[in-house]
This record gives structure tokens, sequence and C-alpha cells, in this order.
């Protein structure tokens, strides 16, 4: 069977500069509205498999609510890895330190991929993404 355009929500359930989760056939996806143009990407980060819709959409950048990873919402396109969290003028204690470095570490030899990104199209007010 080949390809087709499935309803998934109706363009109110989406305001401008927000994220939606939904799944398609067993499909998860993220759609985001980015100034009245509906996008649609993987659900789960490129880098740690976070839920997207739990981060922020600022213009066209989706960035990750775990490890701040960024990607364009337009194209799927890894923009960023990981990037920490600030701790602030705060000194945490040796061990919570040494942790901090360790995963850091870590984190910087995993991959960040970029995200599988779905056509979108807008009969009337239905949102519809091609699986």
């Amino acid at each position: 069977m080949g390809k087709m355009f499935i309803q998934v929500a109706k363009r109110d359930q989406l305001l401008p500069g927000r994220l939606k989760a939904i799944e398609v056939q067993g499909i998860e996806i993220v759609i985001g509205n980015i100034a009245g143009n509906i996008y649609a990407v993987n659900r789960r980060c490129g880098h740690m498999n976070a839920p997207l819709e739990r981060g922020t959409l600022e213009g066209y950048i989706l960035t990750c609510p775990m490890h701040q990873a960024q990607f364009d919402m337009t194209t799927g396109e890894a923009l960023s890895g990981p990037v920490p969290h600030s701790l602030g003028n705060e000194v945490p204690p040796e061990n919570l330190l040494n942790y901090l470095q360790h995963l850091g570490n870590l984190m910087s030899m995993i991959k960040t991929c970029d995200l599988k990104t779905y056509a979108v199209k807008i009969e009337g007010d239905a949102i519809k993404i091609e699986i």
C-alpha cells in the first residue's frame, strides 16, 4: 500500500509556537505550528530519545527538554548537540562535579541525529500527515 495523508488534528488545536504529540499507525510524531505553517517530525529526540513535545519551539528551532539539543523543525536537521544546564554561580560538591564531567564526556560521544520529517497537508481545518 502506498503512502497516504491521514488527519491527525484540527488547526485550532495547534496555536502558533505550540507543539503536539500524535501517534499515527504506531509512528510517534510531533507537529508544530510555526507562524501558521504546520510541520511534522519524529517525536523522539535524535540525541537520547526524549519526547520533543515537552520541549520548546522558538521560530523554527525545536529544543529538546532533556539536554537542549536543537533541531530545525522545518527540515529535521540537527542544529546542535546537547548543551548542559547552567549551574549558575553554584559550585556543586566534588563528587557531583566529577559525575557531571563523566556524564558530559559520555554524552559527547552520542551522536545527535537529524529528525525524520513528514509531509503535511491542510484541508479546511484538518491537519493531515503523509504516512
